[in-house]
Order: C-alpha cells, then structure tokens, then sequence
C-alpha cells in the first residue's frame, strides 16, 4: 500500500525536514516487508491565495484516486501507536492501494475537505503547528512499521 503525505506548504531544508526524511527513509525500508510503502510528500503552495478552501482544492488535486484519505486533525480521534499500527493494516488488508495523510495549513483543513475524510486523526488536544504535525507523521509511521515487524523501536 503506497503512502503519501499531502501537505500545504513547503517544508525548507531545516531540522524538521531532516527528521521527516530520516523517519520516511526508515519507515520505506521496515515497511516494504509489510507491503507498506513506500511514502511520498506531496507539497501544495498556499501562497497561491483562496484560503482554506483554495488549500483545499489543491490538496483534492493531489490525491491518488480511490485512496483512503486520514486528515489530521484535532477533532480527530487519538489513538496509540499499536492501535495506529493495526489500522494501517486492516486498510492494506481491506484492499487499499493508496492512503493518503492531509495536513492543511495554518488555520487547518477546509470543513468540506475534512468531512470527505475517511479517518480524523489526532495527536492530541492540543493544537501543534503544521510542519512539527508533519515530523510527528513521518515518526509515527516509522513506529508503526516497526511495532508491526516486531522491531525494538518501540517499547510497550
């Protein structure tokens, strides 16, 4: 099951960036035994003016067709990394080719992008700033692959 990070904004080369691409570049390798992977981010450039319903045009555009899309977002659900884990794969064993990760901007995801969403995800009640949502992402699927090889990464 391909993965793909969709996400308003351009991620600079800083210590976020080098976080994403350590976790991505781990998570495509523990993954590939486990049919998950590999990632890619696709960016969309805000600065192109709409607000969040322009953000959200952009980011439908980037979606593969028929993927399972999980927003994130803070009305989502909070879940542990095993119940995480678990949910990547009842999706790759129900039959998706693609899921899709949104993460809006600034102000968040447009209401009617976040309701075709076939998951709300949270990481917590708190509201993180979108880039550190994207480093938080990219370990949180490191982890998963992890647990789901019964790996050492993680510790219950």
């Amino acid at each position: 099951m391909k993965v793909q990070i969709c996400a308003v904004g351009r991620l600079r080369a800083g210590p976020e960036k080098t976080l994403i691409d350590d976790y991505l570049k781990r998570f495509d390798k523990t993954g590939r035994g486990l049919s998950l992977g590999p990632v890619s981010v696709l960016e969309v450039d805000e600065r192109k003016g709409g607000g969040m319903a322009g953000e959200a045009a952009l980011l439908r555009r980037s979606l593969p067709h028929g993927a399972v899309i999980c927003a994130l977002d803070e009305r989502g659900t909070v879940e542990t990394s095993p119940k995480f884990a678990n949910r990547l794969i009842q999706w790759r064993d129900g039959g998706a080719r693609d899921i899709a990760f949104v993460i809006g901007g600034a102000d968040g995801i447009d209401p009617t992008l976040r309701d075709e969403a076939d998951h709300l995800l949270s990481f917590g009640k708190m509201v993180w700033p979108h880039m550190l949502v994207r480093v938080m992402l990219a370990e949180q699927l490191y982890r998963a692959a992890t647990i789901l090889s019964g790996g050492p990464y993680h510790r219950v």
